[in-house]
């Protein structure tokens, strides 16, 4: 007996448009009857076989499209599987999608749609599972507003016929379990919505993707990898960042280095080359520009698609985590760039995802960056907080990463940035103010540090909104760290002037302790300084070949004593001269000149200094870390002040003469007695310079100066800095 479909549901399913096809396909009871219905598109014939006795009964074809129906009365349900019977008479065996239930639960999806499940990957997206022995891949996708959707790939030879996926519930979250799918596959989903909308899309949970200009998602295996960090990631734990030293080196993995025939180094290549370069050169941490999926190699990994999957083009996510386990056995912690900021609208990827603004906002004047050509999360919808919160929550669970800057924060606080008037939609209250992104950065933080004890957060903030680094319950944002692109912006555009022009512009030196501690501080000289015709470092530099050297040392100095965390983008290290260009590597053929050599080596020093002298270091946060000697030395260009070890008498003399004519019989006062050792000259022949300086040491005078007790006579060397570490043996306070 034929238990009768309606000619509707036929035929919707066979336009892929049928909303919940596991209603109808697979075993169920109807009424008096056990039906089961197989959809096995092209079968000519198929029969039910029971498992494990192996009874079989033929199937009728209720439509040539490839529907097949078997009913009884009476009967209980049994393990089964189908055959397809070939006109040759051989046989192809074929589990049915639908005998195995669904995954989701209703908790998982209250919580998703909740904006509060922090780890939707764990059944989002593509997982490998084996159910009844019979193994396989479950699919799901959120897309509430579309009219059918199907799961294709290498495993059904991309017909969109054979796996329509089954929408759980109003608010759109689709799944299907598909046997014989393995890890490997490629595939994305085909999605039909209103208005003829059709388009394949890749999974926006997935953990692996092709690499561009393909555009698959690849099922990637559950993670296996066996950590050897512990050590590592236990002592992360407790560690008090805002007291450690932290330098950073930034690296974009694709132009650091290349092989001589210009590809790409592998992940696994980079743990062998990147690792002994950090060590060598006494980093604390490394932080890679956007590692997560991306399709155009010029946005340098800022325009996301996949948030859960690391670039194909240096390996697989296997590679990735072997990186950052060689980083922290050898004591290096690994940020990543994360850009919940944007996202591009590449056809393939979360833009228009189901014929709908589903991730972004409808509305252009809050969901686009027309400056950047791309796309503005709704911060305000549910699942779109689930899934970004997920995101970050997965970088740190599956790949240990110690820490997540986040790109371009100012954008996401304010409706108007970069927008001009009426362009823009006030807040409720009337403001500026996007309220549902500063509520979703200050929940990223809050879950974030709650799953994570020592993991960092990094706010990339270029205006003046307060407490960015100030905890949640306070009112802040609850980030650890904030770039300070005020005092990067300030110092570089001082040091581009002519020395003889500094002393009109000596208030962009003194300017930045005004506000120093105001926030948790780190001072970038990022990647954004040396593109688009900013011109490298080194090139900013005035003056001739030697005034260049000299001013790019006492710019690195600088960095080095002034309060902060540091950081510096690669090439930075040893004068690169042209632009950095992310389609070739470093010029390192650069360190066979002793000048680029001698760069590097101060930078080896500066970092082995900051991080061996806790005065340097433990207050970079903490009004009590630093104390002026002198800042009003305006006709002469020279600073000097104290860097102090909060809670003991321990500190650095840091004094800099920011012109080429050396200084002598200069005299600054100190706290005490005592002999002075120069624990570091920037002029000095290792590094390129001149050796003008004090022949190692000089003893304070008791004569009283700059308000002090002792003081120093020194001899300054041109566009040079020096630090000078009072002798304990000899010291008298």
């Amino acid at each position: 007996m034929s238990i009768e479909l309606p000619d509707a549901a036929v035929r919707a399913l066979i336009e892929r448009r049928y909303a919940t096809p596991g209603d109808i396909l697979g075993m169920h009871r109807v009424g008096e009857y056990l039906v089961c219905r197989a959809w096995i598109p092209d079968a000519p014939q198929v029969e039910l076989v029971a498992i494990p006795s192996g009874h079989r009964w033929p199937m009728r074809c209720l439509h040539p499209a490839g529907l097949f129906e078997w009913s009884a009365k009476n009967e209980v349900a049994f393990p089964y599987r189908f055959e397809v019977v070939n006109p040759d008479g051989s046989r192809q065996a074929y589990e049915d999608p639908w005998r195995f239930g669904f995954w989701l639960t209703d908790f998982d999806l209250y919580v998703f749609h909740e904006g509060t499940n922090y780890r939707a990957f764990e059944k989002m997206g593509a997982h490998p599972r084996t159910i009844d022995g019979v193994s396989g891949v479950h699919f799901s996708v959120w897309a509430p507003n579309a009219i059918g959707i199907s799961v294709v790939g290498s495993f059904n030879r991309w017909d969109s016929r054979r796996h329509p996926m089954h929408r759980r519930n109003l608010w759109g979250v689709w799944e299907i379990f598909v046997p014989g799918a393995q890890v490997g596959d490629l595939y994305k989903f085909e999605i039909r919505g209103a208005h003829g909308y059709l388009e394949k899309k890749a999974d926006p949970y997935a953990r692996w993707a092709e690499v561009r200009p393909k555009s698959a998602s690849i099922v990637a295996p559950e993670p296996a990898y066996e950590w050897s960090d512990a050590t590592w990631m236990s002592q992360r734990t407790g560690c008090p960042w805002h007291r450690r030293p932290i330098t950073v080196y930034e690296v974009h993995a694709g132009s650091w280095r290349r092989h001589p025939d210009g590809t790409w180094l592998t992940y696994r290549e980079l743990a062998d080359q990147l690792i002994p370069y950090l060590l060598e050169l006494g980093y604390t941490h490394v932080e890679f520009l956007p590692l997560a999926e991306h399709p155009h190699d010029g946005s340098w990994g800022y325009q996301t698609i996949g948030y859960f999957a690391p670039t194909s083009r240096y390996g697989t996510p296997d590679d990735f985590r072997y990186l950052v386990d060689r980083c922290h056995q050898a004591g290096i912690g690994v940020i990543v760039d994360w850009t919940p900021a944007h996202f591009p609208k590449d056809a393939h990827g979360l833009a228009f995802f189901d014929g709908t603004h589903l991730y972004e906002h409808a509305d252009p004047r809050l969901g686009e960056h027309r400056d950047w050509g791309t796309l503005i999360f709704n911060y305000g919808r549910h699942e779109v907080r689930s899934f970004l919160l997920s995101s970050a929550v997965w970088w740190a669970h599956a790949f240990h990463v110690d820490g997540l800057r986040v790109d371009a924060v100012a954008s996401m606080l304010y409706l108007d940035y970069s927008r001009p008037p009426g362009e823009w939609i006030p807040n409720r209250y009337g403001g500026r103010e996007n309220l549902e992104a500063i509520d979703f950065l200050r929940r990223f933080n809050e879950v974030i540090h709650a799953e994570f004890p020592g993991f960092l957060t990094f706010a990339e903030e270029s205006t003046a909104w307060p407490m960015v680094s100030r905890p949640v319950y306070l009112g802040g944002l609850g980030f650890d760290f904030k770039w300070n692109m005020g005092w990067m912006h300030d110092t570089l555009e001082y040091f581009t002037k002519d020395p003889i022009y500094r002393k009109y512009h000596h208030g962009a030196l003194t300017f930045s302790m005004l506000y120093a501690f105001s926030e948790n501080f780190i001072l970038p000289f990022s990647h954004d300084e040396v593109v688009h015709g900013k011109r490298s470092l080194l090139d900013k530099m005035p003056g001739d070949l030697w005034q260049k050297f000299a001013n790019l040392r006492l710019l690195l100095a600088y960095m080095t004593a002034h309060p902060g965390k540091k950081l510096l983008f690669m090439g930075g290290e040893f004068g690169q001269w042209s632009e950095w260009d992310c389609q070739r590597a470093l010029d390192w053929g650069l360190l066979d000149f002793p000048t680029h050599r001698g760069t590097q080596r101060l930078v080896r020093d500066l970092n082995t200094l900051y991080r061996s002298d806790p005065s340097l270091h433990e207050g970079d946060t903490e009004p009590e870390g630093f104390e002026w000697i002198d800042f009003h030395d305006a006709e002469q260009s020279i600073i000097s002040f104290l860097r102090r070890r909060p809670g003991t008498r321990e500190f650095v003399v840091c004094v800099f003469n920011f012109t080429p004519v050396p200084r002598h019989d200069y005299r600054i006062g100190v706290p005490a007695g005592g002999m002075y050792r120069e624990v570091l000259n920037t002029d000095a022949e290792l590094y390129g310079g001149t050796n003008v300086g004090n022949a190692g040491a000089v003893k304070a005078d008791p004569i009283e100066w700059n308000s002090r007790p002792w003081s120093l006579r020194l001899t300054l060397p041109p566009l040079g800095a020096l630090f000078l570490k009072p002798d304990n043996s000899s010291s008298s306070f």
